[in-house]
This record gives C-alpha cells, sequence and structure tokens, in this order.
C-alpha cells in the first residue's frame, strides 16, 4: 500500500515522533538517521532532508518532547480552580511516580547536554520555564492567601531538584526507593514549602 502523502510539517512531525522514540530506546548516542528511517519505513535521505544531521535531528527531537510537557504544565496550572490545587496537580504529574514525560528520555537528555550545545540550550530552557511556571503559580497562592511562601523561585528550584533526583533513582535504580514513598516525599517537601502541613496539603487533593 503506498504511503499517504503528508505535508511538509506532518512529515516533521512524524520523524519527531519516531526520533524520540528511537532516543528513549536506544539512547542519543548510540540512535542514528537509519534507526529513524526505518522506523517509519522511510529512506535515510528523506530524514536528512528535514533534518540535515543527526545532532539537528536529535535537538530538534528533545525540543519537540519539551513543547509537549510544557503543553500539558500550562494546562494544568491555567485551570480555573485554586493555586494550591493546581500546584499540586502539576507537581504530582511532574514526579517520577505521576504520568509525566519519559524519565529515560530526559535523562538521556541531561547526560548527552553536558557534551552538545544545541541540546544543553533546549534541556536548559525547559528547566527554567518549569521553575518559572512553578513560582508564579506559588506567588498567585501567596497573594491569595492560600499558603506561605518567601522564595517562590527557591521553592520551584527545590521542589524540581528533589523530583528530578527522585526520577533518576526510580528509573535508573530499580526498587531503590518504592513509589509510594518517594511520593510521600514528594507531598511532605511540597507542604514544608508551603508553610502547610501533608496532612493538610494531602486533604486537598486535585
Amino acid at each position: 500500500m503506498a504511503r499517504v502523502r503528508l505535508s511538509v510539517t506532518e512529515r516533521r512531525e512524524e520523524l519527531l515522533r519516531a526520533a524520540v522514540e528511537q532516543i528513549e530506546v536506544r539512547g542519543v548516542v548510540a540512535v542514528r538517521i537509519a534507526d529513524v528511517a526505518s522506523a517509519l519505513g522511510v529512506s535515510n535521505a528523506l530524514v536528512l532532508y528535514h533534518f540535515s544531521t543527526k545532532e539537528k535531528l536529535v535537538a530538534a527531537a528533545f525540543t519537540h518532547a519539551a513543547e509537549e510537557d510544557l503543553a500539558r504544565l500550562r494546562k494544568l496550572l491555567g485551570r480555573r480552580t485554586t493555586a494550591l490545587r493546581r500546584l499540586r496537580a502539576a507537581v504530582r504529574w511532574y514526579a517520577p511516580t505521576g504520568q509525566a514525560k519519559g524519565w529515560r528520555l530526559w535523562i538521556e537528555g541531561w547526560a548527552a547536554a553536558l557534551r552538545e550545545p544545541a541540546l544543553q540550550s533546549v534541556t536548559r530552557d525547559l528547566d527554567k520555564q518549569w521553575k518559572t511556571a512553578l513560582a508564579e503559580v506559588i506567588t498567585e497562592g501567596v497573594a491569595a492567601g492560600e499558603f506561605r511562601c518567601p522564595d517562590p523561585m527557591g521553592t520551584a528550584l527545590r521542589l524540581t531538584a528533589l523530583l528530578d533526583g527522585l526520577a533518576v533513582q526510580l528509573t535508573s535504580y530499580a526498587g531503590a526507593v518504592p513509589r509510594a514513598r518517594a511520593q510521600e516525599w514528594v507531598d511532605e517537601a511540597l507542604a514544608r514549602e508551603l508553610g502547610l502541613t501533608r496532612e493538610t496539603l494531602t486533604a486537598r487533593e486535585p
């Protein structure tokens, strides 16, 4: 059966999704243009037409994954409910015990970013946008009198650092930290940062 002819935008989208999948399976270092092409049944030349090098394809794939995650974050934080409910929903989704991005992909990205300037730019920008978005909703909650937090950006940094570290433990070392215990630590950290008890925090489920 002949392949459906796709627009340039649709083709790039298809290639990026395949690249993300192949990076998750093979890793940044091992993945090849040929792997992405083979996954879709297209030629290497077609992949290279859209992304002239493997490095550009990888950077674009991570950008694509980052944009999807950020869109989900904005949706959670933009709901018409309290700042606390929005914040807790976002943190629970982002946590390695939630339904956020494939953590194996991002751990690969962090490691590769040490050697790839273009990828470093992508991961740094994603990190900055996450922290800024969380800090903004924390600031809203403080202004509304929902909780206390003297340093919203510092809180956002500490929370994401904890979540990233737990993601490495749960993804790289199976069984090192029980998922239920990791979630307890996340809830405790969030409650502490907001001047709430864990019981108060968990009583207000999103």
